[in-house]
This record gives C-alpha cells, sequence and structure tokens, in this order.
C-alpha cells in the first residue's frame, strides 16, 4: 500500500527577531497581521514566540526571540552584522495595491529595496506590480499585485 503526502500548502515562515517587539509591531501595524497564539519552550531556550495571523487567515507568520534555539538554515546573525543570504531569497505576499503596501511599509520602518514597478513576467506576458522591501528585522518582503499564480 503506497501512502501520499498530499501537501495541502505551506502553512507558516518562521523568523527570527533581532527586537521581538519591533518585529511583531511591524508585521501587526504595517502588514495587518494579528497575533493568534504566543508562547515560550525554556527547553529550547525560546523566551518569546507569536503565531501571526495574515487578514484573510490563509497565511501564518512564526516569529522567535533572537536567541531561541529553533531549528535554522546557516549561521545566526550576531549582534551588529549585516543579513545573511541563504536559500530563502525573501517573502512574497500577495495584496491588493502593491505601491501602498510598500509606502505604508516605508513609514513603518522598512526600507526600499526595489520601488514599485510593472513587469511583464514569460510568454505569453503575465503582468503584476510588484515592489519589495527589507523589514526592519532585515528579511526581504515583495508584494505582488495581479498575479494569477
Amino acid at each position: 500500500m503506497t501512502s501520499s503526502t498530499k501537501i495541502k500548502g505551506i502553512h507558516h515562515l518562521a523568523i527570527r527577531a533581532r527586537d521581538f517587539d519591533q518585529t511583531l509591531k511591524f508585521y501587526t501595524g504595517a502588514l495587518d497581521f494579528s497575533v493568534s497564539h504566543t508562547w515560550s519552550l525554556p527547553e529550547f531556550n525560546i523566551r518569546q514566540a507569536a503565531m501571526l495571523k495574515s487578514s484573510d487567515g490563509h497565511t501564518f507568520i512564526e516569529i522567535f526571540d533572537g536567541q531561541a534555539n529553533a531549528p535554522r538554515e546557516g549561521l545566526a546573525v550576531k549582534e551588529g552584522e549585516e543579513v545573511r543570504t541563504g536559500a530563502l531569497l525573501h517573502l512574497a505576499m500577495s495584496v491588493e495595491n502593491a505601491k501602498a503596501a510598500y509606502e505604508r511599509c516605508l513609514e513603518a520602518g522598512a526600507k526600499s529595496c526595489i520601488e514599485p514597478m510593472r513587469l511583464s513576467l514569460g510568454n505569453p506576458p503575465v503582468i503584476v506590480n510588484n515592489a519589495l522591501v527589507y523589514s526592519p528585522n532585515g528579511e526581504v518582503i515583495e508584494f505582488i499585485e495581479g498575479a494569477p499564480f
């Protein structure tokens, strides 16, 4: 008898926060996520953790404090160092208005990565609007508007 994995989708992405409170404030304030659960796990040196839920209820982001001993890719960034590059390139969010999301994040402390632009992808072309920011925590967030995929 063969079993099937039947992946239903990605449940969440996890972020190590250099400043837990600032990261939580950014995702809830600028990106309209809400806190759905919080916890600590002393056996993994996790002092603070939170599961955030998107406004549509289908996307979750997990935030860990900077000292958490959670499984991760590569080496953790040390105090004062720039974010290191790993396999994960960016977090992309579907939005109604890429330019508005970009501007709202800049107002909330994000830095510009790629200003809002219109892109033509592939042949036949798929036209999308997108923009990218560096969150105050350092992760790259893409806003994509009009993607049919």
